[in-house]
């Protein structure tokens, strides 16, 4: 299918990560859209919440008291998904059935201890901060023997899971590599043996010389829509020096990944004048010792307003039983997030 035909026929695009395909069908929607006019969100936030169980000298749900903290904040899950001390076990019904005992820890990473704030709102010093302890527990976790796979991520908004508005993300350590993570290593390696160079070099490299899907870049990183995107918005953070894990940022590259972060932040808050709801998390090499040369670490962001902060997409019917599919291209997504200014934080103008 020729590159104009994009906007005007179902098609498939291949999902050079994992391997999957998505449906693809433009043809939904070639009017033009004059949806909903959002009304600012301006709900006033506490910098304090005496009742948030992520505030400074607060009381958790699980009965631990944090410490008046004045920068990242990182404690073990009280309700951990995860626990370290798992015995041992394989069990198997049949030849079919199989189950295992899997081992970890799941920590919390408080960003701030500002109730109010997210990234969109800190200065880069603070997010900085953030990188500097995402690489220093993906160095800690990772080195322990029985962690191989260290994920961070953060669920943004109640629709997300998140059961807290502090800014917050979490951190989930396995002692095997999760399916996701596992699949873009596959693709991976068979790309780098095949070819003898990177994968998300390449694709990075064809994205740069046909920008449409850019949405924002500085000199270390750029954030696009990937070709794949099954998300309404689904954004795609990529480092342009190769390297396969966050914990050889250099301070320059630490301070550009909080730039970008910041301003992909306030693109997507601005969008629909709301708390933009997302599921983000960083995907990096395994922990188990070995080396990676055909990783690529990137950060993948998924959210899913779809037109308006009232109107949002779900995985149901055809996706859940055949293959994801979407309707706005990520052409058009990437024109959309182009445009809206990213200067200042939509609570932060003037009324």
């Amino acid at each position: 299918m020729n590159h104009p035909d994009y906007d005007r026929f179902p098609h498939r695009r291949f999902n050079l990560l994992t391997g999957e395909w998505v449906l693809v069908s433009p043809h939904r929607t070639q009017r033009p859209w004059q949806g909903q006019t959002e009304v600012p969100d301006r709900t006033v936030v506490a910098e304090f919440d005496p009742s948030c169980y992520l505030c400074p000298g607060n009381l958790r749900a699980g009965g631990a008291s944090n410490p008046d903290y004045r920068e990242p904040y990182v404690f073990t899950n009280d309700f951990a998904a995860l626990l370290a001390d798992v015995p041992p076990c394989k069990a198997q019904e049949g030849s079919l059935l199989r189950a295992e005992a899997e081992s970890g820890t799941c920590r919390v990473i408080c960003y701030s201890p500002r109730h109010d704030l997210s990234f969109g709102q800190m200065p880069v010093a603070d997010v900085s901060a953030v990188v500097r302890a995402w690489q220093n527990e993906y160095v800690e976790l990772g080195s322990k023997p029985q962690i191989n796979h260290v994920q961070i991520f953060e669920n943004r908004g109640s629709i997300m899971g998140c059961s807290n508005p502090h800014p917050h993300g979490q951190i989930w350590a396995n002692a095997t590599v999760p399916t996701l993570p596992a699949r873009e290593g596959r693709q991976q390696k068979t790309f780098f043996e095949e070819k003898g160079t990177c994968l998300l070099c390449a694709y990075l490299e064809e994205e740069l010389y046909h920008p449409e899907r850019l949405v924002m870049a500085n000199d270390h990183f750029v954030v696009l829509i990937p070709f794949w995107a099954t998300w309404p918005f689904e954004t795609l953070l990529l480092p342009r020096r190769h390297d396969s894990r966050i914990s050889e940022l250099t301070g320059e590259e630490m301070a550009a990944l909080a730039d970008i972060m910041i301003h992909l932040n306030i693109c997507y808050d601005n969008l629909f004048a709301t708390t933009f709801p997302y599921s983000m998390g960083i995907h990096q090499q395994p922990t188990d010792g070995l080396e990676y040369p055909e990783w690529h670490w990137h950060i993948h962001y998924f959210p899913p307003l779809l037109r308006s902060a009232s109107v949002k997409k779900h995985m149901v019917g055809y996706e859940m039983l055949a293959m994801p599919q979407r309707d706005l291209t990520a052409e058009v997504c990437a024109e959309r997030l182009r445009v809206v200014p990213t200067d200042c934080h939509y609570r932060e103008r003037p009324q």
